[in-house]
């Protein structure tokens, strides 16, 4: 049996609050993740990141953010760049296949560089959807490309930036959020392509990475596989896709479980994502009186859920070598080559 519960947690604030405090250290999540409302400078992050890991007593215990670069980046001048979204390193990867490799590689290994210092262990990247002509924007310029291949192969590098600066990369939106033609944060999207077309395209990069320690699961419909629940709620596609198919055995968390896409309350969406056999749920948005509800039906970590949390973790390597200035120095010329 674990210390911990099968949940990651977001906070309010810069700093805990009180009630928080003290809810933390009595449901006892797995891990936390951060955005922006709780970055300011260096020393706060890094403050709030240790405060959160004494709470539930686990030194190891993950601290997640969604680091992608573009507009998806919740670290910001000063503390991090502004760094290029995913279409850009894939558009140099179209011009040179093999700077667009190292872009993408180096580029992750800024980000731990960045938030190694803060506390921050675990980024939510890569991006391995692949988006259609005409899907929601909600994806859109954070995918490296319109080809399973360019986008397997561009996340490979990215992911492997992230593992040699001692980070865990979080693969999303497994099985594929790429054919969406809704934003899954006020809607549920579903997608009608066949079966085959599906598993050449949209769930072919999560195929051929499936040997990485996490994912994120897609609050999609894909109705030839159940035409009822989307992939995070539906056991159908948890064990025939993304355990089957795709071949993916590590740990399998939500997305975040305050999206409009899910329906009922948050005590109902918990029990769904479990009962679909996802291992962890994620909450984002700090609100105590939803993670209070999602806490109260989420269960110890246990059995293979728990053992895939202790795999991903043993996954985290010891950060290279790599001198910082060095690696933005050749970061830089190799992107003024496309901006």
């Amino acid at each position: 049996m674990s210390e911990s519960k099968a949940w990651i947690a977001g906070t309010s604030g810069l700093k805990l609050t009180p009630d928080e405090i003290a809810f933390f250290r009595d449901e006892r999540p797995w891990g936390f993740i951060l955005f922006a409302r709780n970055v300011s400078e260096a020393a706060q992050v890094e403050d709030l990141t240790a405060h959160l890991r004494d709470l539930v007593r686990r030194d190891e215990a993950p601290v997640l953010i969604d680091q992608e670069g573009g507009r998806v980046q919740r670290l910001r001048p000063p503390l991090a760049p502004n760094y290029p979204a995913g279409s850009a390193l894939g558009a140099l990867f179209k011009q040179d296949e093999e700077a667009g490799l190292r872009t993408a590689w180096l580029l992750s290994r800024l980000h731990a560089f960045d938030l190694m210092k803060l506390g921050v262990n675990v980024d939510c990247l890569p991006v391995l959807d692949v988006p259609v002509e005409g899907a929601n924007e909600v994806i859109g310029s954070r995918a490296y490309g319109k080809h399973p291949e360019i986008v397997t192969a561009m996340g490979r590098a990215a992911a492997e930036g992230l593992l040699a600066g001692g980070m865990l990369p979080v693969m999303k939106h497994i099985p594929g959020h790429g054919r969406a033609f809704a934003d899954t944060h006020h809607e549920l999207p579903t997608v009608t392509t066949p079966l085959d077309e599906l598993a050449e395209h949209d769930f072919a990069p999560f195929r051929a990475l499936a040997h990485l320690p996490m994912a994120m699961s897609a609050h999609v419909i894909f109705s030839a596989i159940d035409p009822k629940h989307p992939a995070t709620t539906s056991g159908k596609v948890v064990e025939e896709i993304i355990r089957g198919h795709i071949g993916f055995d590590g740990l399998l968390m939500s997305d975040d479980v305050s999206m409009n896409a899910l329906s009922g309350d948050y005590f109902d969406r918990t029990k769904a994502i479990f009962a679909a056999g996802l291992d962890i749920v994620l909450h984002c948005h700090g609100i105590m009186e939803q993670m209070t509800a999602v806490a109260s039906c989420t269960p110890e970590l246990s059995g293979k859920a728990l053992e895939r949390a202790q795999r991903a973790i043993q996954y985290a390597r010891k950060p290279d070598a790599s001198d910082e200035a060095e690696i933005r120095e050749e970061f830089q010329r190799f992107f003024e080559a496309v901006t």
